[in-house]
């Protein structure tokens, strides 16, 4: 027991650190490391563009700044009273795609100049750790039960609010579709580019670091979700250490997050049993 408990969280921690103090020492006492610079600057410039471009607001204003450029028979779709929640979600979606993906890939690979498979991108060793992933999820499975009867998780979630009788399909399937890949964007830019592309300077360290900025996200969430994040950061942040890939830790996001919209939805009676299989 006592060896496995070593393997499984001495030794992560230690190679970890080993990289880092052979980094820090091959690197000339003149020399500025760039990577960590460019990360954490590219990490504050997309959180703040994700908070004032991806807004409700800002849509309304792109809608008029284009207004004689976009058909009326678009302009009749977009603002029909059944389609808001669902284009206004999407265009957070396409934000959060833009801010988690696109703009740290390009950086990765342009100014970094690094693999994606150093940022957690990976395929190798996708499934590494499987079994932890598996009981964090079990573990979770009593807190969506208990937290989506709370009327400030059922006030939360899902974010898409289905209208009286509207069926789950087409809108909220699709909704929850681009749900699941902005986790993915979410374990690659907190999990994958921000952690891995500073752990070399930063050691273990990083995990906590990646932390702050992942529980401020989470900020106008119910409390218990917040403090959670904090957890949730540290312990997805070292399996992600461990098995250098994100994967897994998407997987497990997207199950947690699609098991609290549907418990929520069930709680309050919006959909039924019968009615998910129709």
């Amino acid at each position: 027991m006592k060896q496995w408990l070593y393997e499984f969280f001495v030794e992560p921690i230690r190679n970890t650190n080993e990289e880092q103090r052979e980094y820090l020492a091959a690197l000339p006492p003149q020399k500025i490391a760039w990577e960590p610079v460019a990360i954490c600057i590219t990490v504050a410039i997309c959180l703040t563009l994700q908070e004032y471009c991806f807004t409700v607001s800002a849509m309304h204003q792109l809608q008029e700044a284009f207004r004689d450029w976009i058909p009326a028979q678009w302009h009749l779709l977009l603002n029909a009273h059944e389609n808001r929640e669902f284009f206004r979600l999407g265009f957070s979606s396409f934000g959060d795609l833009l801010i988690y993906i696109v703009i740290p890939l390009l950086v990765t690979r342009f100014v970094c100049k690094r693999s994606l498979a150093d940022y957690g991108l990976g395929w190798r060793d996708a499934v590494k750790g499987w079994w932890v992933y598996l009981v964090m999820y079990l573990i979770m499975i009593g807190p969506i039960i208990i937290m989506s009867g709370r009327p400030s998780f059922q006030h939360t979630y899902p974010f898409y609010h289905l209208a009286h009788d509207e069926p789950i399909w087409p809108r909220f399937i699709i909704w929850e579709i681009m749900y699941a890949f902005q986790f993915i964007g979410l374990e690659f830019f907190f999990r994958g580019f921000m952690l891995h592309g500073t752990r070399r300077h930063f050691g273990i360290y990083a995990i906590v670091a990646m932390t702050i900025p992942y529980c401020m996200i989470h900020y106008g969430k119910p409390l218990p979700e917040t403090f959670g994040a904090i957890v949730a950061g540290i312990v997805l942040g070292f399996m992600s250490l461990k098995t250098r890939t994100i994967w897994l830790g998407a997987a497990l996001h997207i199950a947690v997050a699609w098991g609290m919209d549907f418990a929520s939805l069930l709680r309050t009676g919006k959909i039924a049993f019968g009615e998910i299989s129709d």
